[in-house]
């Protein structure tokens, strides 16, 4: 007899296990922030559930690695994004410059040299 795998349930169950992933993990930290309102750093760090935590979201990182992008079709072209993004840096830096500059107490090297430091 050959088994049937039907990918509908087994999507369905994936969000399942989201889903209850999720209520675990907040769970935890809503048990973990009872515990550092009521004794602060050292007492929230003296629970076991930190560690259960911790290592499971180490695991969750982990395992998130493996996860590609392989199946986009659509070619990026990151030069003009980042032309985009430049721009849109200088101007904050200009304006941020500008400001500065025109404040009483600081002359035009000073917000020279805040804009850059902005940019």
């Amino acid at each position: 007899m050959k088994k049937i795998v039907d990918e509908r349930l087994t999507f369905l169950n994936l969000q399942h296990i989201k889903i209850t992933y999720i209520v675990q993990t907040l769970g935890v930290l809503l048990i973990l922030g009872h515990d550092f309102l009521e004794g602060g750093l050292e007492k929230m760090k003296a629970n076991l559930l930190w560690v259960v935590f911790i290592l499971s979201s180490v695991v969750y990182s982990y395992l998130s690695l493996s996860i590609s992008v392989e199946h986009e079709k659509e070619i990026k072209r990151p030069f003009r994004s980042f032309l985009l993004s430049l721009f849109v840096l200088l101007v904050i830096g200009s304006i941020t410059a500008y400001l500065t500059s025109v404040t009483s107490g600081f002359n035009w090297s000073d917000g020279v040299l805040f804009g850059g430091i902005i940019l």
